[in-house]
């Protein structure tokens, strides 16, 4: 499902209970200064992630100051977050002039604690080439650093390197749980550009049919996936960024199933199979 983008006023994109991917959450908070926002999501967990500006973040009697540090956009330097257990209370202030936040979820029913995700917690992966158009960097914010402190939620920013180039390739899904082979993940996408203007293709190819359909995916662009593979790619002479959420049903790491026609090319990727182990 593609929602272009709009004005959400604070509410969430994609609600608990979605029919489309209920497994997620997502909600995109914009404010100014000195502005305070709540929220309390029964039975997700979620992350707040600044995409600019900063916040200070309070839940369970526990104050995390400044969380991020972005000024212009997504590329002026690294992500923080900070984690909030399923269901309890979050608030947030602004604590720069104005703050756009990502508050990312995944249903789980199991209360942990809150933590704070400082830049030098992200967990940095660099691989592909620009040979074979698919050089991509990704900054888990929610990754392996964090096993055991979290629930069903993976939280990343992935970056395509240069201009142009394809994200997500070899196709590949995971919507279903079928032990070792793959598992049953609903993942929710937002997409910016530099420059702003820029654009992509967002395939989505449910496994039943030998052809799928593309979706015109711009700066603010959110795109939900419940099921089928789902490759994208950036006009040549843009950069692209998404910022990814996904909540697993079974567990947390996440098993992907290559499209069989295009699996080889795994093999021709450089750095992807460190990539795929790092989704955990």
């Amino acid at each position: 499902m593609h929602i272009a983008p709009y004005e959400n006023d604070n509410k969430p994109l994609f609600d608990a209970g979605n029919a489309d991917v209920p497994l997620t959450y997502f909600n995109i908070v914009k404010l100014k200064r000195g502005d305070a926002f709540e929220y309390q999501v029964p039975r997700y967990e979620t992350c707040i992630v600044p995409a600019t500006g900063s916040v200070d973040v309070e839940a369970e009697g526990l104050s995390f100051e400044s969380i991020g540090e972005r000024g212009e956009d997504v590329w002026d330097g690294e992500p923080e977050g900070a984690y909030i257990p399923s269901g309890c209370k979050a608030r947030m202030v602004c604590a720069s002039e104005d703050a756009e936040v990502f508050v990312a979820g995944a249903l789980f029913d199991e209360t942990l604690e809150p933590f704070a995700i400082r830049k030098n917690e992200i967990d940095l992966v660099q691989y592909g080439s620009d040979d074979t158009k698919t050089h991509r960097k990704i900054k888990h914010i929610l990754g392996q650093k964090q096993v055991g402190r979290v629930g069903r939620l993976l939280v990343s920013e992935l970056f395509t390197v240069g201009a142009g180039g394809w994200s997500g390739f070899p196709s590949h899904k995971h919507d279903s749980d079928r032990q070792s082979d793959e598992t049953r993940h609903d993942e929710i996408y937002n997409f910016r550009f530099k420059p702003d203007h820029g654009f992509g293709l967002q395939l989505l190819q449910p496994e039943s049919e030998a052809v799928g359909n593309a979706f015109h995916v711009v700066d603010g662009s959110t795109f939900a996936i419940d099921r089928g593979y789902h490759p994208c790619v950036a006009a040549p002479g843009y950069e692209m960024y998404y910022f990814t959420i996904l909540g697993g049903l079974s567990q947390r790491p996440l098993v992907q199933h290559f499209q069989p026609t295009h699996a080889y090319q795994v093999e021709t990727i450089p750095g992807i199979k460190d990539m795929i182990a790092k989704f955990k």
